[in-house]
């Protein structure tokens, strides 16, 4: 049996009987090429669609997660700050009032250096609160020297006092700045809910 003979049909056979392809080879060739250029670039865009695509998914999942994490971040410090407010506002309201009485004293002697230093000989005049007077007049009467005249007024708080020297006064208020603190706290406190 013979073997099978397909016929041919990119040549054709001329009246000379000669074949000539039915197609240039440069066409053929041209028509590859321009199959790839069609194929790459469609592949490209689709690339290019796909990064696109991928890239606003990306976007939109990192906006979220960030979201996420600022409440969470949002209520973890609130929950801090709830759970420490009551020992910040005991320790405002405890031990701020204490340690400004203790510190009355040293203040009250550093606002008097200055004007002790202007008029030596001049006696320092004090007006303060009695439930004061002993450790205010030890302190000032030990560290300058100086001669010294209380007057009590029982409607100044505990940490307010005046001195004059002459014609100058100043004053030491650790009460208003005591509350001034407390308030702020309270207020940060009332803020942060």
């Amino acid at each position: 049996m013979p073997a099978l003979r397909l016929e041919v049909f990119d040549t054709a056979s001329t009246d000379d009987g000669s074949i000539r392809p039915l197609v240039e080879e440069t066409a053929v060739e041209e028509a590859k090429v321009a199959g790839f250029e069609q194929g790459y670039t469609a592949g490209w865009d689709d690339a290019v669609a796909a990064q696109q695509g991928d890239q606003t998914r990306i976007r939109a999942d990192l906006a979220r997660n960030l979201q996420s994490l600022a409440f969470t971040f949002q209520d973890a410090r609130a929950h801090v700050l709830n759970s420490i407010r009551p020992l910040v506002l005991e320790m405002t309201n405890r031990l701020l009032p204490a340690i400004a009485r203790e510190a009355l004293a040293p203040t009250v002697l550093e606002a008097l250096t200055p004007l002790a230093e202007e008029m030596a000989d001049a006696p320092v005049t004090l007006v303060l609160n009695p439930a004061v007077r002993g450790q205010v007049e030890g302190l000032l009467a030990e560290a300058t020297g100086l001669p010294i005249v209380v007057e009590e007024e029982p409607s100044l708080p505990e940490g307010q006092v005046y001195l004059r020297l002459g014609t100058a006064e100043a004053s030491v208020d650790l009460s208003q700045v005591t509350a001034d603190i407390a308030a702020a706290v309270r207020a940060f406190f009332t803020l942060n809910t």
